[in-house]
């Protein structure tokens, strides 16, 4: 059962991990080695760490620590393993108690609060792939505008530099940019990004 005065984040999380699957499927095998807006992650590497990331959430909305989880995944059946995770995640996700509190990298929060950021995860990190690899027009701008709350409320500013904090300093763009250039700005990513500028 869930709390009926909480707002349901996990239509929207299903339209960011539909989003996420779709660039991966979609993905040539021939982009692995590509940079990434992410600099620690190339194509493949950050197609495991979605991977990782889907496996994750339903390790956590299961109620399990997320360090059971690990979020980097080596993976070269892309689509196959994508596609299992998800399956599960999505099981436990079925029957998610949203008020419910768990463990999370950044603390302890609800398992609704803990949704809404992977939504900003999961939606930063399909900007990153689609970058990479030429597709940004495929991005949903209503899942950006989505997302954003949970990225400034997971990672809010102050925090940046911070031991143990992977994100960068706050790239400013204008209050009325795009969804996508406002929500991968507010991640530390510059959204003029390009392959070509690396």
């Amino acid at each position: 059962m869930t709390n009926t005065n909480t707002t349901d984040p996990r239509p929207v999380l299903a339209r960011a991990l539909d989003q996420a699957g779709e660039l991966i499927s979609t993905t040539d095998p021939a982009q692995a080695g590509r940079p990434t807006p992410c600099d620690e992650y190339d194509v493949a590497a950050l197609i495991g760490h979605l991977v990782g990331v889907v496996r994750r959430i339903g390790a956590v909305v299961g109620g399990q620590h997320f360090s059971t989880a690990p979020i980097d995944q080596p993976t070269t059946d892309w689509v196959g393993d994508w596609t299992a995770a998800r399956s599960t995640t999505d099981e436990v996700l079925a029957t998610a108690d949203l008020t419910r509190q768990v463990a999370v990298p950044w603390g302890e929060v609800s398992v609704a609060s803990a949704i809404g950021s992977y939504v900003g995860e999961l939606t930063t990190h399909a900007w990153d792939l689609a970058v990479a690899t030429g597709r940004v027009d495929r991005l949903d701008p209503e899942l950006a505008e989505a997302a954003l709350p949970g990225a400034k409320a997971k990672i809010p500013a102050h925090i940046r530099g911070m031991e143990g904090i992977p994100f960068g300093p706050v790239v400013e763009v204008a209050d009325d940019a795009p969804a996508y250039d406002r929500l991968v700005g507010w991640n530390g990513r510059d959204p003029r990004w390009t392959a070509a500028a690396v």
